[in-house]
C-alpha cells in the first residue's frame, strides 16, 4: 500500500467515525511528517507559515487522529503508530512506506527546558496548547476582506497568546500587522475621546513605520471621529496598499469610560461597514479582544459586538491538561493527577501552566502543591494577592464575590459586578447566574473573609 492509498483509507475511517476527513493542508502536513520533515521545512515547501502549521493545523490534526486510533499521537510517533494502525486493519501485514528524500534529514523534536510561565506564550514555544477550532477559524477569517473578529475571555486565559499566533500567520501571508494592548494606555488618554483616537492613530503609524501626519488630518471642525477615519483611510490604508490586521487587546479598558466607549465602539463598527462599499476598507481586518461583556448602552446597529466572527476562549479540558503535562515531561498517563489538578484550578490555563512548571522541576509532589495552593506559602500566592489588592480597593466587589462563595448554588449578581468578576476569571457565568470558577479561589477567599477585618 502506498501512502496516498493509505491517506484515502484514513479519510474513509474518519468519515465512518463521524469526523471530517483530512483537508488539503492537513494532507500536506501529514506527508511532511511521513518524510521526517520539520514543520518549518514543510511550511517552506507548501507555502504556509511554520507558526500556522505548528500551532494551528498540527494540534487539531493529531488530536483527531489520536481519537480515531485510540492512542496519543505526537509528531515523533505519528508515522509509527499510523503504520501499526494500518497493519492491524489489513491482512496480510502491509507496510505503509514513503521514503524520505535524500536531502531531508531526520530531525526529531528536542525537549525544551521550560521557562517560568508568565504572560503570553512565545510563538516558538512547545508549551502552547491549541484549542481547536478557534485558531484555525480566526486565521481563516482574517484572510477575508473587511472582516471583524471578536475574542472574549477572562484575563490569563490565553487571548494574547492566540493573538500572537494569528498575527504571525497574517505576517506570513504578507499582511501588515499591528498589536495594541489598551491596558498599556494611560487612563487619562482612555478617558478622553480626542486623545484616545490620536493615540490610536499615532501608535498604528509607528508600528507601520510610517511618517506621523496627525495634524495634517485632524480638524476640530469635523470632529475627532471623522478625522481619525480619514487618517486611517488616506494616510494608512491607501499608503500601505496591503491588508492590515489591527488587533486591539483588552478593549474593555474603555468600557470604564462610557462617554468614550459610546463613540469608539460605533466607530469600529462603521469601519467594518465601510468595507462593504469602499474597496480600500476591505484591507482592514479588525480583531478585538476583551475580558468582559460591554456594559455601555449602544444602539443595535452601532455595536461591533453583534457583527463578525465571535469566539470565546474557555479553560483547558482534561485532554489539554494531559497534553501539557506531557510537554512538561510529566508521566500522567493514568489521568488521576490531571483530575486532581483540575479539581483545584478548574482548567485555568495560567494556573495549570504554573503548577506543571513547578512539578516538572521536582520541587514538590502534586499532593504537596495542592495542599498549600490556597495558602500564603503556595505557588499561587502572588496571583491571589493581585486579586486581593483589587478587592481591597473595591470592597463592594468583594462583598458581591463573598455572596458567590457562601453557597454551592448559582447566584444572581448585578450585571456590572458580574462582568468585573468574570473579567478577573473568578466566576463562571451560567446564563443569568454565576458560580465560583475554581476551588482555589473558594478556599483562599473564604479564608480571607475571616482573617481580614478591613473588608
Amino acid at each position: 500500500m502506498n501512502v496516498d492509498t493509505f491517506f484515502e483509507s484514513l479519510n474513509c475511517d474518519l468519515i465512518a467515525h463521524q469526523n471530517r476527513p483530512l483537508n488539503s493542508v492537513e494532507t500536506l502536513l501529514l506527508r511532511g511528517i511521513w518524510q521526517y520533515q520539520t514543520y518549518s521545512q514543510t511550511a517552506e515547501e507548501v507555502g504556509y507559515s511554520a507558526g500556522y502549521l505548528t500551532n494551528v493545523v498540527a494540534p487539531e490534526l493529531l488530536h483527531r487522529l489520536s481519537a480515531l486510533i485510540g492512542q496519543h499521537l505526537t509528531k515523533k510517533n505519528c508515522r509509527i503508530l499510523l503504520e501499526d494502525y494500518a497493519a492491524s486493519k489489513f491482512n496480510p501485514k502491509l507496510q505503509v512506506q514513503l521514503q524520505p528524500s535524500a536531502t531531508t534529514a531526520i530531525n526529531p523534536d528536542q525537549t525544551s527546558t521550560p521557562a517560568f510561565p508568565d504572560g503570553a506564550i512565545a510563538i516558538d514555544s512547545p508549551f502552547y496548547i491549541a484549542r481547536p477550532p478557534i485558531e484555525a477559524q480566526v486565521c481563516e477569517e482574517i484572510c477575508k476582506p473587511g472582516t471583524l473578529v471578536r475574542i472574549k475571555a477572562p484575563k490569563e486565559m490565553g487571548k494574547t497568546s492566540l493573538l500572537l499566533r494569528v498575527l504571525d500567520h497574517a505576517q506570513k501571508q504578507g499582511y501588515r500587522t499591528v498589536y495594541l494592548n489598551l491596558e498599556h494606555m494611560d487612563q487619562a488618554i482612555c478617558a478622553d475621546l480626542n486623545r484616545f483616537l490620536r493615540s490610536l492613530c499615532a501608535s498604528v503609524t509607528r508600528q507601520l513605520q510610517l511618517e506621523p501626519k496627525l495634524d495634517d488630518y485632524w480638524d476640530e471642525d469635523i470632529g475627532s471621529k471623522v478625522s481619525c477615519t480619514l487618517y486611517f483611510r488616506q494616510h494608512l490604508l491607501e499608503q500601505i496598499n496591503a491588508p492590515l490586521v489591527l488587533a486591539l487587546d483588552e478593549l474593555n479598558q474603555i468600557f470604564e469610560h462610557p462617554h468614550v466607549a459610546k463613540d469608539v465602539l460605533p466607530l469600529l463598527r462603521s469601519w467594518y461597514e465601510e468595507a462593504k462599499r469602499v474597496p480600500v476598507w476591505q484591507n482592514l481586518r479588525l480583531i478585538i479582544a476583551h475580558s468582559t461583556e460591554v456594559y455601555v448602552p449602544l444602539q443595535l446597529n452601532q455595536s461591533p459586538f453583534n457583527v463578525g466572527l465571535a469566539t470565546q476562549l474557555v479553560g483547558f479540558t482534561f485532554d489539554h491538561v494531559q497534553q501539557l503535562a506531557q510537554r512538561y515531561g510529566l508521566n500522567w498517563s493514568d489521568g488521576e493527577s490531571a483530575k486532581q489538578l483540575m479539581a483545584m484550578v478548574g482548567g485555568h490555563p495560567a494556573l495549570t501552566h504554573t503548577a506543571l512548571y513547578h512539578l516538572s522541576r521536582g520541587e514538590q509532589t502534586l499532593s504537596q502543591l495542592l495542599a498549600t495552593a490556597p495558602t500564603p506559602t503556595g505557588i499561587y500566592h502572588h496571583h491571589l494577592q493581585r486579586h486581593w489588592a483589587v478587592f481591597q480597593q473595591q470592597p463592594a466587589l468583594f462583598h458581591a464575590f463573598h455572596k458567590v462563595l457562601s453557597t454551592s448554588e448559582p447566584v444572581c449578581l448585578e450585571s456590572i459586578v458580574a462582568h468585573q468578576l468574570n473579567s478577573m476569571g473568578l466566576i463562571n457565568q451560567l446564563g443569568s447566574k454565576v458560580t465560583v470558577s475554581c476551588e482555589l479561589y473558594r478556599q483562599y477567599f473564604q479564608l480571607r473573609t475571616f482573617t481580614d477585618a478591613e473588608v
